[in-house]
């Protein structure tokens, strides 16, 4: 089962001498329970295709569909409210709220939905995570690698049908690359998570099930990862 179809996504930027294709004619689909990592070089595209897919920038023409349904037909509070209850994102930025600590931040995204988090599987996030015996922290009081955690459980806690990750490793050392790309996976394999990855790290992206290549705005796919 599908739970992304991408149909003929175009993105153009600017007319006549300035105008810059960001995205040609994608498409392509992701399975429910699929680890997608997507590579390219700086300004080939990538972002704007995880914006376009998180409905967070509309695409000049095409289709994206999550879910069986097709966003961009929404009016924008009902895609606002889908979007906050089937797309996770993670961040390279974290973007956690300086006044929550790291219990509050998680379950952020429920109580925004005027919903009480459920609190087994918060505990087991922390728990998974390794933020347990943080969880009363702000996000000053953590490493980079604390809060990119945090973010991650952000991202879980809503149970949403797809999570975005653009560069998540960005901003951390190898050590905590490698454990941040190893919660993603895990989270993959434990939750059947539906990931969709931007890196520039050729062996992070080895990690996914597929892998896709973005380069001046066109998408192919250069087969699957190394398991």
């Amino acid at each position: 089962m599908n739970i992304l179809t991408v149909q003929d996504l175009c993105k153009t930027y600017g007319a006549g001498d300035t105008k810059v294709e960001a995205l040609k004619n994608v498409s392509f689909a992701v399975s429910k329970g699929e680890f997608v990592s997507v590579i390219g070089p700086s300004g080939s595209g990538k972002s704007t295709l995880l914006n376009m897919i998180g409905a967070l920038d509309y695409p000049t023409s095409g289709k994206v569909i999550i879910d069986g349904r097709d966003i961009y037909t929404m009016k924008e509070e009902e895609l606002s409210v889908f979007r906050r209850r089937n797309i996770g994102f993670v961040f390279q930025a974290y973007n956690l709220v300086p006044e929550l600590n790291v219990e509050e931040n998680i379950g952020l995204p429920i109580l925004l939905d005027y919903k009480k988090p459920d609190q087994q599987y918060i505990d087991e996030l922390l728990d998974i995570l390794g933020l347990a015996e943080r969880k009363r922290h702000l996000p000053g009081q953590l490493s980079g690698g604390q809060q990119q955690r945090v973010a991650i459980g952000r991202a879980l806690a809503a149970k949403p049908a797809i999570i975005l990750a653009d560069e998540p490793t960005g901003n951390l050392d190898s050590k905590n690359s490698r454990d941040v790309i190893n919660l993603l996976k895990l989270s993959v394999e434990r939750y059947r998570q539906t990931l969709i990855m931007i890196t520039h790290n050729q062996s992070y992206a080895s990690f996914a099930d597929r892998v896709l290549s973005v380069e001046d705005g066109i998408v192919t796919e250069l087969g699957g990862g190394a398991r």
